[in-house]
């Protein structure tokens, strides 16, 4: 297992934007494999272009996510907050952990701790966690935040899904 000190964490670039969505994919496989098909991962193997294109449109327009990178320069996690969207002011917070993803191999190091960290501060917040993740909601619930019961089915390649919202009220 990588010590804390393998990595460093950084606010991303846009020449940061394609290596961060294919270590995106690989957290997503090593993830949600028990959740998705084959063909679910194809379909956003497919996507990686526009989506390039999109996060660079996005860090030209202010927006911000950070890396976290080994000794060699290879992506290891990634994590971004955005603030609350109107649907989700009910839950009197602020920001939403929009993502948090590291590669299994670092699981258990304190590297998601640390991002989450970097992103959220001790700042009250919300994110949205697949259910059935058992994993991320046993990390989450360690940060601080909590199941308020609010649910919603996923559409389109995540069809079938339901989200499940927590919050961390008091940072």
């Amino acid at each position: 297992m990588p010590e804390l000190k393998d990595y460093r964490i950084r606010a991303a670039t846009a020449a940061d934007v394609r290596p961060a969505l294919e270590m995106k994919l690989i957290a997503w496989k090593e993830s949600y494999a028990e959740f998705r098909g084959a063909d679910f991962f194809t379909f956003h193997e497919r996507q990686i272009d526009a989506q390039v294109a999109w996060w660079e449109r996005g860090l030209a327009s202010g927006a911000q996510f950070f890396i976290a990178q080994d000794p060699a320069g290879r992506i290891i996690g990634l994590a971004g907050g955005t603030p609350v969207v109107e649907e989700d002011q009910d839950a009197g917070v602020d920001i939403e952990l929009g993502m948090l993803y590291i590669l299994a191999e670092y699981y258990g190091t304190g590297l998601g701790a640390h991002l989450l960290q970097v992103v959220l501060n001790q700042r009250p917040a919300l994110v949205w966690v697949l259910q059935g993740n058992q994993r991320a909601i046993t990390f989450y619930r360690k940060h601080g935040f909590e199941l308020d019961g609010t649910s919603e089915e996923l559409t389109g390649s995540w069809d079938g899904l339901r989200e499940l919202r927590m919050v961390r009220r008091n940072g």
